[in-house]
């Protein structure tokens, strides 16, 4: 009798700590709502396709940064609790994809590739901008040298032209035609490591590097990564891909495979006060490598109804590795938290 009573009491238990932890389980919240309800209230328009349509966390501060469709770029140091417009008109538009917002690695530095709307770079976390000259409705994505103590070198893709990709060597005032393929505009991915040494990958074209600043193109690798843009720490170039992470330690001349394979295209983001520490995203979710990359945890799936018709295509996921969260936006939507500690 006792022993079924102390079986009984078990099972109780173990189901109340089951329904505990379900209910405990990190959710996305909204942490646009209060500046939507705002620009409401001041009778402000947002363009297409309303919502909001871009988000980016500094990683060395946690720093959060919204794109409002129409209404520029707004800075949050509460993480999401409190917003400020910080671009003074200098953003505009939205952004196509979650490559289109890139921050340095090191923080402070971020640059604004938006589509119909303007586009613009801060050096000092939105105190100050820098405006980029404008190509038709601009760009899907882009990649940023940010080796140098002065931004120069810019490579990028631009929206629905057939492929173009650009090389901009003075700060986004002017921009010199690379090439032009079709099937780039689909698959494609480009990478810059100083303001000669050039890569880029799409479908069926394996990976390209140029040395000369684009002028001539060979292929590297037949391996064909689906990140849109590689990210650089320390020189060091990472790119995801289904095969895995690709890594290459001689300015993208070779590029080996780490770690296990992770379902996702947008990343790797970086800890920067841990190497091994990464995370990635994509239609499969948020994942995170302690290990660097040798192995990945998935920590959840995107927000509700959040999608990606192409590889990092109208969502957008950043990461704030010293508090543990995670930030997500998609055009016409909400931008959302995730609280993992």
């Amino acid at each position: 009798m006792i022993k079924r009573m102390i079986l009984g009491l078990s099972a109780v238990t173990m189901a109340a700590l089951a329904a505990g932890a379900a209910t405990q389980a990190p959710k996305w919240t909204d942490v646009s709502a209060p500046v939507l309800k705002q620009l409401a209230d001041e009778g402000k328009k947002l363009d297409w396709p309303q919502g909001t349509a871009g988000v980016t966390v500094d990683p060395a501060t946690g720093e959060v940064y919204m794109v409002v469709p129409g209404q520029g770029l707004w800075k949050s140091a509460d993480q999401g609790a409190t917003f400020t417009r910080v671009d003074g008109g200098a953003v505009g538009g939205r952004c196509e994809t979650s490559y289109a917002l890139q921050f340095d690695p090191a923080g402070k530095r971020l640059a604004c590739f938006m589509l119909d709307g303007k586009c613009a770079m801060t050096p000092d976390s939105g105190a100050t901008w820098a405006s980029f000259t404008g190509l038709g409705r601009n760009w899907d994505y882009a990649a940023v040298d940010w080796s140098g103590d002065a931004v120069k070198n810019i490579f990028g893709a631009r929206h629905e032209c057939g492929g173009e990709a650009y090389l901009s060597q003075d700060a986004g005032k002017t921009w010199t035609m690379l090439f032009k393929e079709a099937e780039f505009d689909r698959t494609g991915g480009v990478g810059i490591f100083d303001e000669k040494t050039l890569v880029y990958a799409f479908k069926g074209k394996g990976t390209q590097r140029s040395t000369d600043a684009g002028k001539t193109w060979t292929k590297v690798s037949d391996l064909e990564p689906w990140g849109r843009v590689i990210q650089i720490r320390k020189g060091v170039g990472y790119w995801l891909s289904k095969e895995g992470m690709l890594v290459s330690r001689d300015q993208g001349a070779t590029w080996t495979k780490q770690g296990t394979a992770v379902d996702a295209t947008i990343g790797p983001m970086f800890d920067p006060k841990d190497e091994k520490h990464l995370a990635a995203a994509g239609t499969k979710g948020i994942f995170e490598s302690t290990d660097g990359g040798e192995t990945w945890k998935a920590i959840g799936p995107l927000p509700e109804k959040f999608s990606m018709p192409k590889a990092g295509w109208f969502a957008n996921v950043s990461w704030d590795p010293g508090r543990g969260i995670f930030y997500a936006s998609q055009m016409g939507k909400g931008t959302f938290k995730l609280e993992t500690k």
